[in-house]
């Protein structure tokens, strides 16, 4: 792989980083700019990507050989695997250059100034083979809510503001870079933003994806981010995460906030999160899911499969269905058994569920804990289990990332809290 003398930084975000033998070792997720004393256009001296474990590492513009659409190859397998740590004067470009807003000096004596918002970063490799921000894509601002401005490219030289304190930066271009990532990688990009820009990507976040990414971030940032929005929009948010990790993050509130949230939710999706909230932490009932894909006995093979194909339900929930008499809104009328996805493929699209099910596994009690919970789901290899009450309603099931979120330490998210960990080399 070869690299042209012009690259545009936004544009690698998230691609894949390879070693010379061809070996994934991270995705770049910013690059590193250091700002100079005399008017010379900022150095970019390297790239952050990120490994395993979560942790971002710096990588030289000296160690990388190449650059394209698709990848960005290194030159060597000997990497630093320290945490990345910004310098004093050094600036990331998705971080802290992407969407400020700038003027742009004309082109020629007697011109007029425009006033834009950066969409990306250009750099170039000059004759010292250093490589400097050259150019910056901008979009022009025109004040108008139905009127985009139009977009274009200007030399670094002509744009004020690019760099230096502001109050002045947008979300919109790194929300779109975001958007491109799954929740856990984006979840992990908010944790490394500043306290303010992380909130205020976040409030700019739909319910839906904001949702999302609260259930993949440590506990202290959840109810950083949600003490920041206003009571109806965190109410909103709660209502669209599963109802356990609402539970959870509820949890983590005084009492007092707690009812005013709860009040503030819609009944039909608030009372699940309240049952959820009644059963000792620790037991099946305080980590299960109380919506897992539930039909009556006489659902055909067809319907099931198109209720696990539905693209919000997480790979573990959709691993099977579980079959009940009406009402099939947990807690259920009587539990018969489960079906897998497997058996559900071998059978044909008009057979009856209710036939098919598996009755042999002895569904969990919500009082039992999470020890025997882990237990049986090694000896039967199975990724969820059944929850039922005493007259043997299907209350929920723990699932086995469940099972992981309750085992794992509480701070297993942040990545502060791993970084003496050793790596893979």
């Amino acid at each position: 792989m070869t690299m042209g003398t012009r690259v545009y930084l936004a544009r690698l975000a998230g691609l894949p980083v390879f070693d010379p033998n061809g070996d994934r070792v991270g995705r770049v997720r910013d690059a590193v700019v250091r700002l100079r004393t005399t008017n010379r256009p900022p150095q970019v001296v390297g790239l952050v990507a990120e490994m395993a474990l979560r942790r971002r590492i710096f990588l030289p513009i000296g160690r990388i050989t190449g650059m394209d659409a698709e990848s960005v190859v290194l030159g060597t397998g000997s990497l630093n695997l320290r945490r990345f740590e910004k310098r004093p004067n050094e600036l990331l470009v998705l971080e802290d250059l992407l969407d400020r807003r700038v003027t742009v000096e004309p082109e020629q004596a007697g011109g007029v100034e425009h006033i834009g918002v950066v969409l990306d970063i250009g750099m170039e490799l000059n004759r010292n083979t250093e490589w400097v921000v050259s150019r910056v894509a901008v979009r022009e601002h025109t004040g108008r809510l139905a009127r985009r401005g139009h977009v274009y490219q200007v030399e670094y030289d002509r744009v004020r503001g690019l760099v230096g304190p502001t109050d002045t930066q947008g979300t919109s271009n790194l929300l779109a870079l975001l958007e491109q990532m799954r929740p856990a990688d984006m979840a992990n990009a908010l944790q490394d933003l500043p306290d303010a820009r992380r909130n205020e990507v976040a409030a700019a976040l739909s319910d839906r994806k904001l949702a999302d990414v609260l259930e993949e971030l440590p506990e202290h940032d959840q109810v950083e981010i949600l003490a920041r929005l206003d009571r109806e929009r965190a109410a909103d948010v709660l209502e669209r995460m599963d109802p356990d990790d609402a539970a959870d993050l509820l949890a983590e509130l005084p009492k007092a906030e707690q009812a005013v949230l709860l009040d503030l939710m819609e009944p039909e999706e608030a009372a699940p999160v309240r049952q959820l909230m009644n059963y000792r932490p620790g037991t099946a009932g305080s980590v299960m899911t109380s919506e897992p894909v539930i039909l009556t006995p006489d659902a055909t093979v067809a319907e099931a499969l198109a209720r696990i194909r539905e693209p919000e339900l997480s790979p573990v929930v959709a691993a099977q269905v579980f079959v009940a008499r009406a009402p099939s809104a947990t807690p259920t009328g009587k539990y018969l058994g489960m079906v897998h996805f497997q058996r559900l493929l071998r059978e044909p699209p008009a057979s009856i569920v209710g036939g098919l099910v598996d009755s042999d596994l002895e569904p969990l009690r919500p009082d039992i804990g999470l020890p025997e919970i882990t237990r049986r789901m090694a000896m039967y290899d199975m990724v969820a289990m059944p929850v039922v009450d005493g007259t043997n309603r299907l209350l929920g099931a723990v699932t086995v990332d469940d099972l992981l979120d309750h085992s794992l330490p509480r701070d297993w998210r942040d990545r502060d809290a791993h970084d003496d960990e050793e790596l893979p080399t």
